[in-house]
């Protein structure tokens, strides 16, 4: 099985990186690389080259499902495992963010103790 290491972390409240930054790398020990928008997450999915993509629902602009769609759309990202971070999390909701390919879906506020957890649960059942 390959290990999850790299993840690109698509968020546009500050407060919110921060604490899932430190949430996966001091405590889950994966390499974040860190979006604001999803124009940037485009901008540099193929150079960081993840594993998984965390992805926020609702961003101005571009929000977290046509960022995947766009990403889908490059040879490199067809394959990468995403997951959605959202409020929004009633069972036909999570279901509408699973068609659209994500594997799974974060409950926010997320608990930055175990998030890396649940990261690591989901890219194990994914593999």
């Amino acid at each position: 099985m390959t290990t999850l290491k790299k993840i690109l972390y698509v968020e546009d409240e500050p407060d919110i990186q921060v604490i899932a930054q430190i949430a996966l790398e001091d405590v889950g020990g994966f390499t974040v690389q860190i979006c604001g928008s999803g124009q940037e997450a485009l901008e540099v999915f193929e150079s960081f080259a993840p594993d998984m993509l965390l992805l926020d629902v609702m961003m101005p602009g571009m929000d977290g499902p046509s960022t995947l769609k766009a990403i889908r759309e490059h040879p490199q990202g067809r394959d990468i495992p995403a997951l959605f971070m959202t409020a929004k999390v009633q069972l036909s909701e999570i279901e509408e963010y699973k068609a659209l390919g994500a594997v799974d879906v974060i409950p926010k506020p997320f608990d930055p103790m175990t998030l890396a957890d649940q990261v690591k649960a989901v890219w194990q059942q994914h593999h």
